[in-house]
C-alpha cells in the first residue's frame, strides 16, 4: 500500500473515531452553548469570537454563519469575529502586545449578557486567556471551545461558563471537531429562533 493510500485511510479513520468519541462527551455542553447563544440574542445581546490561526479562520467563518445565513434565509443575527480587523489588530499589538489584541476589543465591544465564544485547540492562547478575563469582568458569559484536557481555560471558566473540549489531542482531529460543534450549533439556532 503506498504511503499516500496509507495517510488517507489513517487521517480519515482517526476523524472519525474522534468524531464518535465527540457524540457521547459534548451533546451537554454543545447543546447548552446553543440555548446560551439562542437567550442571548432573544435578550438582544451579541456573540463575540475569538481565536488563533485555525481558529481564526473558525472564528470568522462562525460569525459569518449568523451576520449572513446558515442554511436558511433568515434575520441576521449580530456576531462579530475579532479576527479581522487588521487596523485594530496591528495597531494594538504593536502600541501594546500581541497578548491584548482580543481583549482590547472585548473591552471595547462587549456588554454584560454578550458571550465571548473564545477558541484554542489547546486551551491555552495567552490572548484569549486575556480576553475571557476581561470579558469575565464585564459581566459576559463565556463559551470555550477547546481541546486536549481544556488547558489554562479550563481552570479559569465559572459556574455558568460552558466549555467545549474536544476529546482528541491532535491538532487537526480538535480542529474537525470544533467545525462540526460550530455547524450543530448554528443548525440548533436557525431551527430553535426561526422555524
Amino acid at each position: 500500500m503506498s504511503i499516500a493510500k496509507t495517510l488517507f485511510i489513517e487521517n480519515f479513520t482517526q476523524s472519525i473515531e474522534a468524531k464518535q468519541k465527540a457524540l457521547s462527551a459534548l451533546e451537554t455542553p454543545v447543546t447548552a452553548a446553543a440555548t446560551t447563544i439562542t437567550n442571548a440574542f432573544k435578550n438582544g445581546n451579541k456573540l463575540l469570537i475569538c481565536g488563533n490561526g485555525g481558529s481564526a479562520a473558525d472564528s470568522q467563518h462562525f460569525a459569518a454563519e449568523f451576520t449572513g445565513r446558515y442554511e436558511m434565509e433568515r434575520t441576521p443575527l449580530p456576531a462579530i469575529a475579532l479576527t479581522t480587523d487588521t487596523s485594530a489588530l496591528t495597531a494594538i499589538g504593536n502600541d501594546y502586545s500581541f497578548d491584548v489584541v482580543f481583549s482590547k476589543q472585548v473591552e471595547a465591544l462587549g456588554n454584560r449578557g454578550d458571550i465571548l465564544f473564545a477558541i484554542s485547540t489547546s486551551g491555552n492562547s495567552g490572548n484569549v486567556i486575556k480576553a475571557i478575563e476581561i470579558a469575565q469582568k464585564k459581566g459576559m458569559i463565556i463559551i470555550a471551545m477547546t481541546g486536549k484536557d481544556g488547558g489554562k481555560i479550563d481552570k479559569m471558566l465559572g459556574a455558568t461558563d460552558i466549555n467545549i473540549c474536544a476529546p482528541a489531542n491532535r491538532t487537526a482531529r480538535i480542529q474537525e471537531i470544533h467545525l462540526l460543534v460550530l455547524h450543530t450549533i448554528c443548525d440548533i439556532i436557525d431551527n430553535v429562533l426561526f422555524k
